[in-house]
């Protein structure tokens, strides 16, 4: 027996139904993994998002011990300004700071929040599309970004303006980004001496939420017979192609993961989280828009404001507390009582016929054990996931069915996929239960490195042995 390595390989809202169902077909590595070794849904977290789902992947920490609870926080209560989180953000060691310090080597491609990068790594990085731009330092050792770039040219850190309605442009801007750091995955892998190799391909995600109404029947404004209804099993059949080209680097000894952080379904349409605010007497501003106008380009009335909403795939419902708050309004007394009600009265929104759409409000101490940083009030999932929060105002309803941030036809799911073979990894079949948390552990099992105790989630091996 050899020296036991890891190679996970991400895809960035990679779907269920669709991996292992609709286009497994055209997906025969994918399948030969399965048949070999364990696949099925990995439960995302909550929020389902890509910032922190994939820092929870590789830490076990959930979003609250991480205190990151989207792309975008609170910078803390002293002001209202939201701040983007970077890899500064992440306080918990990861993957590859744990087998770091165990004297483990690692490869790391492309991981969201991973920029900038750390000093300190043990082996070589290319940071995530939150990487300001190709001019940044974005690769340790910082020599490798020369190396990358005279083999590759400039580094495409995302495709450029992905909710477009220049379909042409678009596809082939995500064929060409996911075509190069699959190209530089390649090159890596044959170039560097790794234990755990690591890479996340954004392009799933661009690809489904610009083109999920165009392949997917269950859609309001799916058309049979449009000229991109193919596209959908085109692109998993190329994904499962460049999969197969890194396969071929993954030996007796090496073991392979497959997973994305969250899944992708229909968005119905969006609830106006602000618009609904104000006419509920919550938000107030010193004057209303009369198109839609991002709340930040407008100026809030604090002194008569209760609350105010973040846009997004999901909301984040902020209450404006008296000496919390720099000019805050409620009572601190009060704040419990007014945040429950305002979670039973955005329950209650119903679509634009009055029906129930099944709106899921958490409070963030309500689901996680430890709640750390600067976290919203309310996690407001619209339709558990079927409607997309729109933080606008100035749109003058509550209702819509076009994102005020451009085109965008897909809202994320709560299942990811796992896919796993290899070393160590027996002929299982269908696995339930995994999730996010779920892979640090069992990276951290298949390399014989003890996991920290700040280490959540369980081995997917150990999963399987308790049956």
């Amino acid at each position: 027996m050899g020296r036991r390595r890891v190679m996970v390989i991400g895809l960035d809202c990679a779907e269920p139904s669709l991996v292992f169902d609709r286009f497994a077909a055209v997906m025969p590595n994918l399948r030969r993994l399965m048949k070999r070794g364990l696949w099925g849904p990995l439960r995302s977290t909550i929020p389902p998002i890509t910032v922190p789902a994939w820092t929870c992947m590789v830490s076990g920490s959930d979003p609250g011990e991480l205190g990151i609870y989207g792309f975008r926080n609170r910078k803390g209560y002293g002001t209202y300004e939201m701040d983007f989180a970077t890899s500064k953000a992440v306080r918990v060691p990861r993957l590859w700071d744990i087998l770091g310090d165990a004297g483990r080597t690692s490869t790391v491609l492309f991981v969201p929040q991973t920029y900038p990068p750390a000093a300190s790594l043990k082996g070589s990085m290319v940071t995530c599309f939150l990487t300001p731009g190709p001019e940044s330092e974005w690769a340790r050792p910082a020599e490798l970004k020369q190396t990358l770039e005279a083999a590759f040219g400039p580094y495409i850190v995302d495709v450029p303006d992905f909710r477009t309605d220049d379909r042409s442009r678009l596809l082939q801007s995500i064929y060409t980004m996911s075509g190069q750091h699959f190209g530089m995955a390649r090159y890596m892998l044959a170039r560097e001496d790794w234990d755990f190799f690591m890479m996340v391909d954004m392009g799933t995600d661009r690809f489904h939420h610009g083109f999920w109404k165009q392949f997917n029947p269950d859609h309001p404004k799916f058309v049979p017979g449009n000229p991109l209804e193919g596209a959908g099993r085109d692109y998993y059949a190329y994904l499962d192609r460049e999969l197969g080209t890194l396969l071929s680097y993954a030996d007796d000894d090496t073991t392979v993961l497959v997973v994305s952080d969250h899944g992708a379904r229909t968005m119905k349409g969006g609830i106006c989280v602000n618009e609904w605010l104000l006419r509920h007497g919550y938000l107030a501003l010193k004057s209303v828009p009369d198109k839609p106008t991002p709340l930040t380009k407008v100026e809030i009335d604090w002194s008569r404001t209760k609350a105010w909403g973040e846009g997004g795939y999901y909301a984040r419902v902020f209450l404006n507390v008296r000496g919390r708050e720099p000019q805050g309004l409620i009572p601190p007394e009060q704040a419990d009582t007014e945040c429950r009600a305002l979670q039973s009265l955005l329950e209650a929104i119903p679509d634009e016929q009055g029906k129930p759409i099944g709106t899921v409000a958490h409070r963030p101490a309500d689901i996680y054990p430890v709640v750390n940083g600067t976290p919203p009030d309310l996690i407001v999932l619209f339709g558990n996931l079927a409607w997309r929060s729109v933080g606008s105002v100035g749109l003058g309803k509550i209702h819509t069915f076009e994102n005020d941030t451009g085109p965008d036809a897909a809202n994320h799911d709560w299942d990811g996929i796992l896919v796993a073979a290899g070393a160590g990894v027996p002929a299982h079949g269908r696995l339930e239960g995994s999730e996010v948390r779920d892979v640090a552990r069992t990276v951290l099992q298949l390399l014989d490195v003890p996991a920290p105790a700040s280490t959540g989630g369980r081995s997917i091996l150990d999963r399987i042995a308790a049956g």
